[in-house]
């Protein structure tokens, strides 16, 4: 049996108390093997080159997981994924579950040493690749590390396969398994939603790459959570859209709700804007996940009006912070509700906007309540409650959530706590309602002469700037105030903005004079931490190296 490592009682203690209270009941795999018998014939997933049916998508991943084994891979056997959403990432992810193996979920952005480390310390058996993607070689990559990996036998190529020690992944999908073996074999094998079945990559702002441990019960609540509270009301006619490239964030409501009511999903392997608006138009497409950064995209194409997207009833959107000015103009653009959700890789859905049709003050202000049977509290630095309406740091605990970092007990006990609260690292505060607001990172409040600054409310006022396409504020060292602000903008085409503009700007929006930012960078592009979320401690380490223009306050 694939077994978590809980490091602390607490966590384990959580983890039965969701078994013995009925949270947890079912794999989202048994949903496909439901709505393989039920509406066979329908399409389920969708991509640049392919369709699948329900049946045809139960049958290949029944033939996958055989064929895994046949390759002499063991029960609880390890095997890394790194592939972009895609029809074979959706059958690889049912086909280990099938064959009782832990899969190991990695970022295509990964590179030699980040996927070192972790085949390394799982002891991967196989690894699952494209050959090449994006003008990126996957497998030359895999040979060059190859060495250091004595476990590493089977390297399973994605399309075309290059000559050599590979497998590929397509001959692996023709050859009918399901009719040499009973299907007892698989029954027999595959893993109760109870156990350790993935292993999902996470990249914090630390910026050091780590392996949530989850299961599948925890992956199907996080369906479940997102259908019953948002009111959504999406059924097995409802077409989904997967545009967002990260294997988290937005992508649980348009891979495992969908599964559950058995609707239909288009995935984009790799996100373009003018494409994304193409393909809800022909497709009709009902839902769509993003990310803010791609609403933004979208939205400020130069061809957005040209597309047709009366078909969008809501978009979900999570990841990272989505600031009002931008949500209010997307919602008056693409015509639809835009519906917040908050989580982690470490913990799932956290919170989610019960209905779309909610006041939109509430639903772009606020990222909605806990979710189902989950809980938040939000603490000060010494763990105990803050006041009502205070900011406080967000602990979560919830049926959704991984359960401790896979070999890494100090990682986990600085995440998870002995009673099995997990700390988001984020700020926030609950209003009258009980929704949950947003105010910042925990790391990232700047403390200027005793004085707290929120990055992230100065980063929301910023946005309403029409020069600026996107912002980011963060700490400088000062020798008197000990911290000051930093601007990091994006610009709009062909704009040129100053300090000055900023100041006079920021003061004109009746803000305290000592959260004004001092320092204004202007830069092409933000760097990322992982896929989704901006690497702020990159740009600190790029203050010290560019002198910026300094404002000096009284």
């Amino acid at each position: 049996m694939a077994k978590f490592n809980f490091f602390n009682p607490g966590l384990e203690t959580l983890f039965n108390s969701y078994i013995e209270k009925g949270y947890w009941q079912c794999s989202v795999i048994d949903h496909w093997e439901k709505n393989a018998r039920l509406t066979p014939e329908k399409e389920a997933f969708v991509d640049s080159t392919k369709s699948l049916t329900w049946l045809q998508a139960k049958t290949l991943s029944d033939r996958l997981a055989l064929a895994l084994l046949e390759l002499g891979l063991k029960r609880d056997d390890i095997v890394a994924v790194q592939l972009p959403w895609s029809t074979e990432f959706c059958l690889m992810r049912a086909a280990h579950e099938k064959a009782g193996l832990v899969q190991m979920e990695l970022a295509p952005t990964l590179r030699h040493q980040e996927l070192r480390l972790h085949l390394k310390m799982t002891e991967t058996r196989a690894i699952i690749i494209p050959w090449k993607y994006r003008n990126f070689d996957y497998y030359r990559m895999v040979l060059e590390i190859r060495k250091d990996l004595p476990r590493l036998e089977n390297i399973i190529v994605i399309g075309e396969a290059p000559s050599g020690d590979v497998i590929s992944f397509d001959k692996m999908l023709q050859e009918p398994l399901e009719q040499k073996y009973p299907a007892s074999d698989l029954e027999r094998l595959k893993h109760s939603p109870f156990e350790m079945g993935c292993l999902r990559h996470t990249t914090g702002t630390t910026g050091l790459s780590k392996l949530v441990q989850t299961n599948s019960a925890a992956l199907e609540w996080a369906g479940r959570a997102h259908l019953t509270e948002t009111g959504s009301k999406i059924d097995s006619d409802t077409v989904c859209s997967i545009i967002c490239p990260a294997i988290t964030g937005p992508n649980i409501f348009t891979f495992y709700s969908s599964a559950i009511v058995g609707a239909k999903v288009i995935i984009m392997e790799h996100f373009r804007p003018e494409s994304a608006l193409e393909l809800v138009a022909r497709e009709k497409i009902h839902v769509i996940g993003v990310v803010p950064a791609q609403l933004a995209m979208m939205m400020q194409h130069p061809d957005f009006k040209k597309h047709d997207l009366t078909s969008l009833r809501f978009i979900v959107c999570t990841g990272a912070s989505l600031n009002y000015p931008l949500a209010f103009q997307a919602e008056k653009e693409f015509g639809c509700p835009i519906v917040q959700h908050y989580g982690s890789t470490e913990t799932g859905v956290v919170t989610v906007m019960q209905h779309h049709h909610e006041p939109q003050e509430q639903r772009l202000l606020t990222v909605g309540r806990p979710s189902v049977n989950g809980e938040i509290k939000l603490v000060d630095e010494s763990g105990r409650p803050v006041e009502e309406e205070e900011a406080g740091i967000i602990m979560v605990k919830s049926p959704t959530m991984g359960f401790g970092y896979y070999k890494d007990p100090a990682g986990s006990s600085k995440t998870w706590d002995e009673a099995g609260w997990c700390n988001m690292g984020d700020l926030g505060k609950l209003d009258k309602k009980g929704n949950l607001v947003l105010v910042g990172r925990e790391k990232d409040i700047i403390i200027r002469g005793g004085q707290n600054i929120y990055p992230l409310e100065i980063e929301n006022l910023l946005f309403t700037h029409p020069k600026i396409l996107q912002a980011a504020v963060v700490s400088m060292p000062d020798p008197v105030m000990g911290e000051k602000a930093c601007a990091f903008v994006v610009l709009t085409e062909g704009a040129n903005l100053r300090l000055e503009e900023v100041v006079s700007f920021l003061n004109r929006k009746h803000i305290a004079p000592f959260k004004i930012p001092e320092r204004l960078e202007v830069i092409d592009k933000f760097p990322l931490a992982g896929e989704q979320k901006i690497d702020k401690k990159a740009l600190q380490n790029q203050l010290r190296q560019t002198p910026g223009q300094i404002r000096h306050s009284q």
